[in-house]
């Protein structure tokens, strides 16, 4: 893989893993566009782990505050005021369990990867984005309850499917059920912390294999550009989903579906 080649797989990742399009899916028809075969399943995590700088960096108000809630909790000092904070991280911990179960059960399937069938799941993607838009806001990130947040956790374990958008499945679920915009992407993106650490923990024991076909340079040039456009692609995106244009992006994954089944097949 050549470095323009990684520059070109980090700058869609960083632009796609917030915007609800589908990262992984993206990346496979990036890939084979360019006549790229093989190519390591954790180069690909390494991507999504450089987009979980930009989540935690962004969200870095909300991850310190639950984090001085655990502490304080941990050492006995904890008051009413942490309750919250400790609630969330409960339900947080119980979804990315049930995105794990889903997740692992649907991978064990080895799913085909090829551009064709990524591009019908982007189709299903837009429509999961126009369905959201029978939500009514209604609660917020502290009173989501814990039938809500299981159901966006099972969401994103069905993210796994390439193709299927992470970021569109649980925010669209969210906006679903009820969940006001702003909390549905700030909870879709605490979740998505364990779920890609997961991601790379798994595929981890790839590394030896990797550098073969991924030299470091090439490897640190698509890391760095999935960082970059990844900040700006996010902060686009909470823009969006805060003036309730989320299923726009229906727009251009039906048309891009379908001209992707038409040049791949099925």
């Amino acid at each position: 893989m050549t470095i323009l080649q990684a520059v070109l797989l980090g700058l869609l990742q960083g632009v796609t893993e917030f915007l609800p399009v589908s990262s992984s899916g993206h990346l496979v028809i990036l890939q084979a566009l360019m006549g790229l075969e093989n190519v390591p399943v954790l180069f690909d995590v390494m991507l999504h782990m450089a987009t979980l700088v930009v989540v935690i960096f962004f969200f870095r108000k909300r991850i310190s505050d639950i984090l001085r809630s655990i502490f304080r909790w941990a050492v006995r000092k904890a008051d009413e005021s942490d309750r919250p904070n400790l609630i969330l991280t409960l339900q947080l911990i119980a979804a990315s369990f049930l995105t794990a179960v889903i997740g692992l059960g649907i991978s064990s399937l080895e799913i085909n990867e090829k551009p064709g069938v990524v591009s019908l799941l982007m189709i299903v993607t837009a429509v999961i984005l126009l369905i959201s838009m029978l939500g009514r806001p209604k609660t917020d990130l502290y009173s989501m309850g814990w039938g809500r947040s299981l159901l966006i956790g099972a969401a994103q374990g069905l993210g796994v499917f390439p193709g299927i958008s992470r970021s569109g499945i649980t925010i669209g679920s969210g906006l679903l059920l009820g969940v006001d915009r702003k909390s549905a992407g700030e909870f879709s993106f605490l979740l998505s912390i364990p779920a890609i650490s997961g991601a790379f923990l798994l595929s981890v024991k790839d590394a030896a294999g990797m550098s073969y076909s991924v030299p470091a340079v090439s490897l640190i040039s698509g890391l760095a550009a999935a960082v970059a456009a990844g900040y700006f692609s996010l902060k686009l995106l909470m823009w969006i989903i805060s003036g309730g244009k989320f299923w726009y992006f229906s727009f251009y994954l039906i048309p891009a579906g379908i001209l992707g089944i038409i040049y791949f097949g099925i």
